[in-house]
C-alpha cells in the first residue's frame, strides 16, 4: 500500500515516516499544497492526504479518479476549502480530523485573550516610543471577574470552556447542539446574551452559510465597550472591514486573530509586507490587537496526532472499510 501527502511540514515528516514503517505503508509526502496540476504527483499511489487553506478544485478529483483513488484524507478540521460536491461526483470520500488536540487551539485562543485583557502590546507600544508611564485606562480585569461568551461548543470550545471554567471564569455558550457534558463548565444562553454579557468572545464554530459574518456591524455594536473578540476558527465568521471601524470607534476593546477572511494569498507563504492586505496591516498596525498566521493548532502533539488519525482513515478506506470520520 502506498499513501502520498500534500503539504507536508518539515515536522510532519519523521511522524508520517514512523507510521508508514509501523503500518508497512508507503508513505510519500511534497510540500506543495494539492492542487489541479500537483495531483498528478499522487500517480500509482493507493491513496492520498492533504493539509492547506487553497481551494481544491474539481479537477484534482478527476485526475484521482482517474488513478483509481477512492478517498482524500484532510488532515485538520474544516474542509471548506474543499468541493465536497466534486469529490462526492468523482467517488472520492473525504475524511477530516476532528479531534486532534483541541486544547493547542484553546491554549492559544486564551493566551491571546489574556495578553489583551492585561493591555500587553498597548505597554510594548508606549515603551517603545519612551513612555513607561500608565493611567486608569490601562487597568485590567482579573480572568476571575470575567465573563466569557463561547459562539460554538464542539471540541475546542468545549476545551476553552474547561480552561476559563478553571480560571473561575463565568462562561456562556452559544450553540445550536446542546452537550450535557459541558454542563459543569458553562451555561447555554442565546447568541445576543453571548453578545451582550461578554468581557471575552471567543469563536469555535465552523464556516457555514449561517455563520459567515456572524460577527458583523450589528453583533459587534452588541458588544460591551470593553469586549475582547477571539477568533481561531475560520476568518469569514468575521467581517473584517465592520471589525477594524468598530476598534477605530472603541466599540469594542480588542481583537486576537489566528484567522483572516482573506489569509489564502498571504498564510504561510513569504511574502513582503507590503503586499500583503491592507486591512491586515491596519490591524496589525494597532496594540490592542494579535493577528497570528493560523498557527493555533501548532504543537507537537496536534501535528502528529492530525497526521496519524488522516493516514489510519486513508488505510481503512483503502481497505474497504469506513472511517467514522468521512464528511460525504
Amino acid at each position: 500500500m502506498k499513501i502520498f501527502c500534500y503539504g507536508v511540514i518539515d515536522i510532519e515528516e519523521p511522524y508520517a515516516q514512523a507510521w508508514g514503517k509501523a503500518n508497512n505503508v508507503e508513505v510519500g509526502t511534497t510540500s506543495e499544497a494539492l492542487t489541479a496540476d500537483t495531483a498528478k504527483l499522487a500517480k500509482g499511489y493507493d491513496g492520498v492526504s492533504s493539509k492547506g487553506i487553497a481551494p481544491v478544485t474539481e479537477e484534482a478529483y478527476a485526475t484521482f479518479e482517474k488513478f483509481g483513488i477512492k478517498q482524500l484524507a484532510v488532515r485538520q478540521v474544516g474542509v471548506d476549502n474543499q468541493d465536497v460536491a466534486a469529490a462526492s461526483k468523482h467517488g472520492i470520500t473525504l475524511t477530516n480530523v476532528a479531534s486532534y488536540s483541541p486544547r493547542a487551539i484553546a491554549e492559544m485562543g486564551v493566551t491571546q485573550a489574556m495578553y489583551l485583557l492585561r493591555h500587553i502590546g498597548e505597554y510594548q507600544a508606549r515603551m517603545a516610543a519612551g513612555n513607561f508611564t500608565w493611567d486608569a485606562s490601562m487597568s485590567s480585569t482579573e480572568i476571575f471577574n470575567c465573563t466569557v461568551g463561547l459562539i460554538g461548543a464542539g471540541h475546542i470550545g468545549g476545551a476553552t470552556a474547561q480552561i476559563y471554567s478553571a480560571l473561575g471564569a463565568k462562561v456562556l455558550t452559544y450553540d445550536p447542539f446542546y452537550d450535557a457534558g459541558l454542563e459543569p463548565y458553562t451555561t447555554y444562553t442565546d447568541l445576543e446574551t453571548v453578545l451582550k454579557e461578554s468581557d471575552i468572545i471567543s469563536l469555535h464554530t465552523p464556516l457555514l452559510p449561517s455563520t459567515k459574518n456572524i460577527i458583523d456591524a450589528a453583533a459587534l455594536k452588541k458588544m460591551k465597550p470593553n469586549a475582547i473578540l477571539i477568533n481561531m476558527a475560520r476568518g469569514e465568521l468575521v467581517d473584517t472591514q465592520a471589525l477594524i471601524d468598530a476598534l477605530k470607534a472603541k466599540e469594542i476593546a480588542g481583537a486576537g486573530l489566528d484567522t483572516l477572511a482573506n489569509e489564502v494569498g498571504f498564510f504561510r507563504l513569504e511574502k513582503p509586507y507590503a503586499e500583503t492586505p491592507k486591512d491586515f496591516q491596519e490591524l496589525n498596525a494597532m496594540p490592542n490587537v494579535i493577528v497570528t498566521p493560523h498557527v493555533a493548532f501548532f504543537t507537537k502533539l496536534a501535528v502528529k496526532n492530525g497526521l496519524e488519525i488522516a493516514l489510519n482513515d486513508a488505510k481503512d478506506i483503502i481497505d474497504g472499510k469506513k472511517s467514522r470520520h468521512a464528511v460525504n
